[in-house]
């Protein structure tokens, strides 16, 4: 009984992060400390399904948990760090343009009730995964800290560019109703998820995954977003690559 808990267990470790990141937020104003606690809530979604598959307790409960932890830490907290940042901004010509970012929560949600239901996603994904939507946001207060304590590997023109364009409201209203889209979409996506190492079966997934090393070691967090540009137009001409072998 209690090994098929242990991963329930970590799945709502998972949903703690994300309660807590929105507390961090909030309650004492520090954006960097909610994305760490974002970070460490995927890194909890990573092996809690390695659990089940391992320990051999997979359940529909455990599923239905995942997701609905999934909405807190990739839905909710991330669109309340954009929602953050706008109101931070004092710009916006009324007040009701700052709760624009919360769209991504509501289409985030509906995405993973979706995910559940489609037969279609139990090895790719249709639509931006929530997480890899996540990555965007919390990327920002990373860029602050980065800033604001000289950690980066880029020069100071470059980081300030960076942060000042992505923190913006001019970036962030556009492209948080981008990403709610993209969320819903019937783009098909290629999951991250190793199901074994064999290079055949994965070399896309190693391919990003050795891309993302080198752009990390060369721009610090600020290769954050070009990750997630990289992911989406991978996925893209894999799509093309896959339609055209089939005509």
């Amino acid at each position: 009984m209690i090994k098929k808990q242990i991963p329930n267990t970590i799945t709502l470790l998972n949903l703690l992060c994300g309660v807590v990141s929105i507390i961090f937020l909030f309650e004492f104003g520090n954006p960097f400390l909610c994305s760490i606690m974002i970070i460490l809530g995927a890194v909890f979604d990573f092996f809690d399904g390695m659990l089940a598959r391992l320990l051999k307790v997979s359940s529909p409960i455990g599923k239905e948990l995942d997701s609905l932890s999934d909405v807190v830490t990739f839905g909710v907290a991330p669109s309340l760090i954009a929602f953050f940042y706008v109101r931070q901004s004092g710009i916006c010509g009324s007040e009701w343009l700052c709760f624009v970012p919360l769209l991504m929560a509501m289409m985030s949600s509906f995405r993973l009730a979706k995910f559940n239901l489609d037969e279609r996603q139990t090895s790719s994904f249709i639509g931006l995964p929530t997480p890899a939507n996540a990555l965007l946001w919390l990327s920002i207060p990373l860029m602050q800290y980065a800033e604001e304590n000289s950690w980066y590997s880029i020069s100071h023109v470059v980081s300030d560019f960076a942060f000042s364009a992505l923190s913006s409201p001019y970036f962030i209203l556009p492209f948080s109703l981008i990403m709610s889209v993209l969320l819903v979409c019937e783009l098909p996506m290629f999951s991250l998820k190793f199901h074994n190492l064999q290079w055949q079966s994965n070399k896309v997934r190693f391919l990003v995954l050795i891309l993302s090393v080198l752009l990390l070691i060369g721009f610090n967090v600020y290769a954050i977003p070009m990750i997630l540009v990289a992911y989406i137009l991978i996925s893209i001409l894999v799509r093309q690559k896959n339609t055209l072998k089939t005509c």
